[in-house]
């Protein structure tokens, strides 16, 4: 029988400049992402198989239309 390793707890990233743009300036953080208007919690934005904001939370989904180029 074979011992198993146990497995390393790594320390958890910073997410903090994933969510928010930082204006050091000004001392101001702006969300990134949209806010659910039904619960208030971040949605998040996905590109793949139809663009879409999605909350995790209650599962409002949000289609973004396709912007189709005239030419």
């Amino acid at each position: 029988m074979s011992e198993s390793k146990p497995s390393e707890k790594r320390a958890p990233k910073a997410r903090l400049t994933a969510l928010y743009e930082i204006d050091a300036q000004k001392g101001a953080a702006k969300l990134k992402n949209r806010k659910c208007p039904r619960c208030g919690n971040i949605m998040a934005h996905h590109k793949a198989p139809v663009e879409r904001w999605t909350c995790g939370s209650c599962s409002f989904t949000d289609f973004v239309k396709a912007t189709t180029a005239k030419g």
